[in-house]
């Protein structure tokens, strides 16, 4: 599971298995999970975060999209 940011409580990752999907990242905080699309930024799902916390870790992820996306494709060796 590379972790490619950590920001306030919330480490983002990806697995490492996870090439057949479409460019996303995992959020973890604790017991809770979530999956954001990267392109576009959207909630895949979510257990344990309360909404107003899904905003702010959607805001995160569309802050740090292109470091996101950029680290995704270099790691599975993909072109955006």
């Amino acid at each position: 599971m590379p972790a490619i940011l950590r920001q306030g409580p919330y480490r983002i990752y990806f697995y490492s298995h996870e090439l057949n999907e479409p460019p996303h990242v995992h959020v973890d905080r604790d017991d809770a999970t979530a999956k954001v699309w990267l392109d576009p930024v959207a909630l895949a799902r979510s257990r344990g975060f309360r909404p107003k916390e899904i905003t702010a870790i959607l805001d995160i992820v569309n802050e740090h999209r292109a470091q996101l996306l950029e680290a995704w494709n270099d790691y599975f060796g993909t072109a955006e």
